[in-house]
């Protein structure tokens, strides 16, 4: 199914960001170090905060980004088990559950409804966004970027989709 397709591309995504996040020669580049854990800590707050909506539970952050950003570990690790859940919560999900409607504030005050399956879109499509930012730091940072896209992954897990025949060009 797609999404569980485009879920598996997040985390496959995120893990290649946050390795080569850890390549930054943070004395050399220590803006783009602040920078990038900025965003990996919005990217993984936001997360939580659609993860407290979709259960029902207390939301556990008043802004989308801390005060006090955490180290780039304690980042990885929130950002991994983020992945691996919304994997399994999609995959959890009855058919009539996905188109479900859940009503939400967010942490502006503004009032919001999704389906559950939107939330689940917003976060991919929210992460695909953050790692973009991240991508062109890494650059500015003289880190080597990695290529994310959901061509890439999807070739590699499928590798046999290269051996596909070509439809012969216009004339």
């Amino acid at each position: 199914m797609l999404l569980d397709d485009l879920l598996r591309y997040k985390h496959w995504a995120d893990r290649r960001t946050l390795d080569a996040v850890a390549k930054i020669d943070t004395h050399r580049f220590p803006s783009a170090w602040a920078f990038v854990r900025q965003q990996l800590d919005h990217m993984v707050r936001v997360e939580e905060l659609f993860r407290a909506r979709l259960l029902g539970n207390t939301e556990p952050h008043s802004a989308t980004g801390s005060g006090s950003v955490p180290e780039l570990d304690e980042l990885d690790r929130r950002l991994s088990e983020s992945d691996d859940w919304l994997r399994t919560y999609a995959q959890s999900l009855e058919p009539e559950q996905r188109t479900e409607s859940i009503h939400f504030r967010f942490v502006d005050g503004q009032r919001g409804t999704l389906t559950r399956e939107e939330v689940l879109y917003h976060l991919i499509n929210h992460g695909t966004y953050h790692r973009g930012a991240i991508g062109r730091t890494l650059d500015l940072a003289e880190a080597p970027r990695p290529a994310d896209t959901y061509t890439v992954f999807i070739h590699a897990a499928e590798p046999e989709r290269r051996a596909g025949t070509l439809p012969e060009a216009p004339r």
